[in-house]
């Protein structure tokens, strides 16, 4: 990768994954579109329920509770939805995130480097910014993680939106991003927000998560010619290692990322063809996928996002709460100031370059839209304060605002950059030689693009 400004005299670093992971991502920007609308629609489903006359009614079904106690399943339709269905959503990043070490941009340190780098400074700064904003303040601080996660696929479902003809690797930087991302945020539930653990269920549930794995692999050619094979055997597989994950007072979400890293991504060894050569992690993701976006994230979301404003007076102690500012504060200014700020930092003292094809006000737009929080910062919220609570109220609030705004934000500068190189393409000749040969001017397009 070279630099795209004055330091161009410097050895290029490899350049980016290739065409065909561009075409993987940009598939998955589209299908995660629809998933996006969907999850817009439950949180504002919720929110008008929460806050009509019917309020009463939305709070008791999201507090119905039922289960199976002694196995310490007895919960409520939203703690259902919160450790059940959103470990759907987390076996499905897990799938992502393993393709993307196995296979993708994180496997070699020369592209994996500058969004792991931007994920680390996106996640702390806001992080710093919280705490900073909040100081002084007695139990407000346990809330520093909120302001650091990326929501995914309601990130990419904007970018997929607004930059249908943004360079390829924007679309892969913020993919890789926000997987880095979860993968932190998956961490800090998993280390801060954990409590007491008990021993055996958690022994019980690795043994049954390596049985689920050696089942995978034995058998891949017979879950990958047949899909029903999956619900019938895995699932099952599956709900056991999470009821006992669930049991050992970890976040049982955490089964859903160590279910996704047993399922092979290469072909078995010396096989070329035939089931066995299938990747199984782009099968289930594909598969699985449906289920996610279009029912379980929607479902944790109108079950997350309800919350009962209290008319405009609960609006203006939001608004000056130190709990929402912190949290605004963290996810619509640290999130860009500290992608920005790692990822300049690296090109500065190291050889480390971006690719060619991305500008600075690029990376700008793509900033503000790892800004979403929503989905994982309103599972950490939950996990920071009290049900019902003032804090946990203000802090659901604030992470819709601030989605809200990161999203415009975005929005405007991407759809400006996007015009740009739609107006660049329609002028450029045909982007592909006779023979197939990928565009060679790409990356005189971005500084055509970069310089009007």
């Amino acid at each position: 990768m070279t630099v795209p400004t004055s330091d161009r005299t410097e050895t290029r670093a490899p350049r980016w994954q290739g065409y065909a992971e561009a075409a993987r991502v940009s598939e998955i920007l589209r299908k995660e579109a629809v998933g996006g609308a969907l999850l817009v629609i439950a949180a504002v489903a919720a929110i008008i329920w929460a806050n009509s006359p019917a309020t009463d009614s939305y709070f008791a079904l999201r507090d119905f509770r039922f289960g199976y106690e002694p196995w310490h399943l007895e919960l409520s339709l939203g703690a259902w939805a919160a450790d059940g269905l959103l470990a759907i959503f987390f076996f499905l990043v897990g799938l992502e995130l393993k393709r993307e070490i196995v296979a993708g941009d994180l496997r070699r340190f020369s592209t994996a480097v500058v969004p792991v780098t931007a994920a680390i400074g996106g996640v702390a700064v806001p992080a710093l910014i919280y705490v900073a904003v909040v100081r002084g303040q007695d139990g407000l601080a346990q809330g520093w993680a909120i302001p650091t996660a990326t929501d995914i696929a309601f990130a990419v479902a904007v970018l997929a939106l607004v930059g249908s003809h943004l360079p390829s690797p924007l679309r892969i930087f913020l993919l890789t991003l926000a997987v880095v991302d979860d993968l932190i945020a998956i961490g800090i539930i998993a280390i801060f927000y954990t409590e007491d653990i008990a021993v055996l269920p958690l022994l019980i549930a690795a043994g049954v998560i390596a049985g689920y794995g050696f089942i995978a692999q034995r058998y891949r050619a017979l879950f990958a010619n047949r899909p029903s094979m999956a619900w019938l055997v895995l699932l099952p597989i599956g709900f056991i290692a999470w009821a006992f994950l669930h049991a050992s007072g970890i976040h049982a979400t955490i089964a859903g990322v160590a279910l996704a890293f047993t399922i092979p991504v290469k072909p078995a060894r010396g096989v070329t063809e035939g089931p066995r050569a299938k990747d199984l992690a782009h099968e289930f993701e594909h598969r699985f996928r449906p289920v996610s976006a279009g029912f379980a994230v929607p479902v944790f979301a109108f079950f997350a996002a309800g919350v009962a404003v209290g008319g405009a007076d609960g609006i203006l102690r939001a608004a000056t709460d130190p709990v929402a500012l912190g949290i605004v504060a963290g996810l619509v200014l640290g999130k860009p100031i500290g992608i920005l700020l790692a990822v300049r930092t690296l090109t500065l003292v190291t050889k480390i370059r971006l690719h060619p094809a991305l500008r600075w006000v690029d990376m700008l737009g793509v900033s503000l839209l790892a800004g979403i929080g929503f989905t994982v910062s309103l599972l950490i919220a939950e996990l920071s304060f009290p049900s019902g609570s003032t804090e946990g109220d203000d802090a659901k609030i604030a992470i819709m605002i601030a989605s809200l705004l990161a999203s415009l934000g975005a929005a405007g500068i991407l759809l400006a950059r996007n015009r740009r190189y739609r107006q660049i393409s329609a002028a450029e000749a045909v982007d592909k030689d006779a023979d197939g040969t990928p565009d060679i001017y790409q990356e005189e397009r971005g500084a055509r693009a970069d310089k009007e």
